[in-house]
């Protein structure tokens, strides 16, 4: 969503870090660029002009700091008023109340039944358990959705299909959370393809009735602009107490995710990344702002780890790659795990390799489609290969190399050239090795990967704590950006074109 913005604001960043030092001539022109970026982002005027004036303000009084270029002294301004406007800090759900009562608001089209089985999924993965309440009966298939998602994950759906009584029905469905002790209780309320008067008289009453723990608009990403004035109404009717926003994945520009906390002065509690059921994500305000910057989020990507991979096959894998115990099996194994954390485009986007590069979201993308195709020929080829092959690839000779190649399809050339990458890449984490060696200490990235386990979310977020109390690290030269084929080369793409055709 935020491709475009993020785009922009690496292109000013490295604008500015040609110049020497911070001066008021400088600052107003990356300031002006970064007004027009946000206003391409759709972003409401309101937001830009508090944005902006806080960003001047603070980026003309600021004292040169020794050892730090403009660019990362100028990223550093931003990423703290990006922050800011987005909420300042996490903002956790209320659960106190047995049973605490989440009522979803939202229009038709938001996502927000759907909505429903995926708050519930990540709260039944933190040990409550939930049940869902069906009260849109003005849309009989939303009721029918609710209920299919709950048989998905695994989650009880109270409701009644011969009731128009919406405060019966919630009575019944609390009476049954007591009984059963279950908790949340999560409440999919009626939805209209607009906002009306019959809409918020329903929803005031049920409000009043229920005094829920927490009502939670659910807000369409996608609408732009208008999802701001949506929150607004809905606020000022109902007095929410938070936003989850969907459709965050989607190719809309950004500005609603930007402004909505703004305009309406409540957090975002969550954000919808994609369509699984799973892809519903805590909002960290710090952790976005990192993520539009083009910096990465390196603790959601532990998070993900920990949630999708096994972690004593990870510290196998891992200190079979530091140890210099590096073969195709262990490289096929690793890739397999990786898998289970998303595309690789988005992986990619968490490590925050567009800022480390110097390469734009379309690069990236690119890289990561072509890497998914090379990784798809990598795992052909060791299917035809034997057990000792996979082992140690350095007994594969010219007789093999052919074998393999009539196995699997593919040519013998790439299969040679398969084999000289992969002992390229062999020799590659052999100097990681290295380097974790000099490193040495218990900070950084060496105590991240100490003994060559996985790292935990207290190591990653004492390397993010350094990075943020010094802001001279958060932006360091970028190297040589990666070539499209990086790092699988295995034929090139017109031959790869020629396999898939055949």
């Amino acid at each position: 969503m935020f491709d475009n913005l993020t785009d922009k604001l690496q292109g000013i960043i490295r604008n500015i870090q040609g110049n020497d030092k911070l001066t008021p001539e400088n600052m107003e022109e990356a300031i002006r660029e970064v007004r027009r970026s946000l206003i391409e982002a759709d972003v409401s005027l309101k937001v830009v002009k508090i944005f902006i004036s806080q960003i001047r303000q603070k980026a003309l009084d600021t004292q040169v700091i020794s050892g730090v270029t403009p660019g990362q002294q100028f990223i550093k301004i931003v990423n703290d008023e990006l922050v800011n406007i987005l909420g300042g800090e996490n903002s956790p759900l209320n659960l106190s109340a047995k049973p605490a009562i989440l009522m979803l608001l939202g229009l038709q089209g938001a996502g927000k039944t759907t909505a429903c089985a995926k708050l519930a999924l990540k709260l039944k993965g933190q040990n409550h358990k939930p049940l869902m309440v069906a009260c849109d009966i003005k849309r009989p298939a939303a009721i029918e959705q609710l209920i299919t998602l709950g048989q998905q994950i695994d989650v009880p759906v109270y409701s009644d299909l011969n009731s128009t009584d919406i405060q019966e029905i919630c009575k019944m469905a609390i009476k049954k959370a007591k009984d059963e002790n279950l908790s949340p209780v999560i409440i999919d309320t009626a939805g209209r393809l607009q906002i009306d008067t019959e809409l918020m008289a329903q929803l005031l009453i049920l409000d009043r009735y229920l005094e829920p723990t927490e009502k939670l608009l659910v807000v369409d990403a996608m609408t732009g602009q208008e999802a701001v004035n949506i929150a607004e109404t809905f606020n000022t009717q109902l007095n929410v107490s938070g936003i989850i926003l969907t459709k965050i994945d989607g190719d809309a520009r950004g500005g609603a995710a930007l402004s909505v906390r703004e305009a309406v002065g409540k957090p975002i509690k969550y954000i919808g990344t994609g369509e699984k059921l799973d892809n519903l994500e805590e909002f960290y305000p710090d952790r976005m702002a990192s993520r539009i910057l083009g910096m990465g989020d390196i603790i959601t990507l532990v998070e993900k780890a920990q949630a999708n991979i096994d972690e004593k096959q990870a510290e196998n894998i891992a200190n079979q790659m530091l140890m210099g115990d590096f073969s195709l099996e262990t490289f096929i194994s690793a890739q397999n795990m990786l898998k289970k954390m998303g595309p690789m485009k988005d992986v990619m986007k968490l490590m925050g390799l567009g800022s480390m590069f110097g390469i734009n979201t379309n690069q990236q993308e690119l890289i990561a489609t072509h890497g998914e195709a090379m990784i798809r020929l990598y795992q052909t080829a060791y299917n035809s290969m034997n057990k000792k092959e996979r082992k140690d690839p350095s007994i594969i000779n010219v007789e093999r190399r052919i074998r393999i190649a009539k196995g699997s399809g593919l040519k013998e050339t790439d299969i040679k050239r398969m084999l000289d990458e992969f002992s390229q890449m062999k020799t590659m984490f052999s100097q990681f090795k290295k380097m974790f060696g000099m490193m040495g200490g218990n900070s950084g990235m060496a105590n991240m990967f100490k003994n060559g386990k996985m790292p935990t979310e207290d190591s990653i977020k004492d390397v993010v704590n350094n990075l943020s109390r010094n802001p001279g690290k958060l932006m360091p030269k970028q190297p040589k950006p990666p070539s499209p084929d990086f790092p699988f080369t295995i034929g090139s793409s017109n031959s790869y074109k020629k396999n898939k055709k055949k």
